[in-house]
């Protein structure tokens, strides 16, 4: 019997994690709880948990994307400058998901073509695209989109639901099902548990690759429409930092970083791990340089519980 409660406390350890923080900061702090905070929490997870569930299928075929970030800002300044040319939102957004795709397939074709690791060429590229951007921009925000834009980061279904949390809604179930229920999602992890084997078995591991880094650039695209469209302009300094929380929550929801083990839906416990902890922070007014302190020692506690959890498997 204790057997059986351990192993299922394993395998569900990152939802028992978010559940015990959630009674603890809502112990802590009451207004947690509330309606209005409740759906907070859920839009501002919104960004994170798209660029986590592309950084998802990066991570499983033992890669990293550290260029999301990047992508974001530019994919937001492409959006932003369509809009004030042509004020045509629907040109703005495929737009901006194509450059997206574009500059993600540039990182797939440098890691597989290149045979460069994926964390210098991201590395590298984040760099790139991030001053292709100031470029862009000189340097300067772009303002004045219009409600019509404005509404796919602030507007609400049915007056209730944040139209970033039905995005995240969608990428979900589209991610689960690829990855679950197709031929494409069963290569994916094979290639993550152990490449030469995958490509000694006859898959393609370079198309492969190529796709999860389109997958990771078009979910940062997303991502930088909902910032762009949320806060009503382009900042060539949107998404600074975004790459790390998207990583952390890959690696909270239990995906291996040696790739070939994981899910989207961890992801999005990961994602709102941290979401409820920056909001439970933030009610209790923990200085934004204590923040960082906790959600560090947090991430670092979720990777060596897991090392150790996978480790005991062996």
């Amino acid at each position: 019997m204790k057997s059986n409660v351990k192993n299922t406390l394993i395998k569900y350890k990152s939802l028992v994690v978010f559940l015990v923080l959630c009674v603890a900061i809502a112990a802590i702090e009451p207004r947690f709880l509330s309606v209005s905070n409740i759906r907070n929490v859920f839009t501002q997870v919104s960004v994170n948990a798209i660029l986590a569930i592309g950084m998802t299928f990066v991570i499983l075929t033992g890669g990293i994307d550290l260029s999301v970030g990047s992508i974001l800002a530019i994919s937001g300044a492409v959006a932003a400058v369509i809009i004030k040319s042509t004020g045509n939102v629907f040109l703005a957004v495929v737009a901006a998901l194509a450059l997206g795709a574009v500059v993600g397939l540039v990182n797939g074709i440098i890691i597989s073509r290149g045979k460069i690791q994926a964390f210098i060429a991201t590395l590298a590229t984040m760099t790139i695209f991030r001053g292709v951007t100031y470029v862009f921009t000189n340097g300067k925000p772009i303002s004045g989109l219009g409600k019509s834009f404005g509404f796919i980061g602030n507007g609400r279904l049915l007056d209730q639901i944040p139209i970033p949390v039905i995005f995240t809604i969608v990428v979900f179930v589209i991610a689960f099902y690829i990855l679950s229920q197709t031929r494409y999602g069963r290569y994916l992890y094979a290639l993550g548990g152990n490449e030469d084997s995958a490509r000694l078995s006859g898959i393609n591991t370079t198309k492969i690759k190529n796709m999860v880094y389109v997958i990771s650039g078009i979910a940062a695209a997303l991502s930088g429409i909902i910032v762009t469209s949320r806060i009503g302009s382009a900042s060539p300094n949107a998404g600074s930092g975004f790459e790390l929380d998207a990583i952390a929550a890959v690696v909270l929801g239990g995906t291996s970083l040696a790739g070939g083990e994981g899910t989207v839906t961890g992801t999005i416990i990961g994602a709102l791990i941290i979401g409820v902890l920056n909001n439970g922070l933030n009610l209790m007014n923990v200085s934004p340089f204590y923040q960082s302190i906790v959600k560090g020692i947090v991430i670092l506690l979720a990777v060596l519980m897991d090392r150790k959890v996978n480790s005991g498997k062996k």
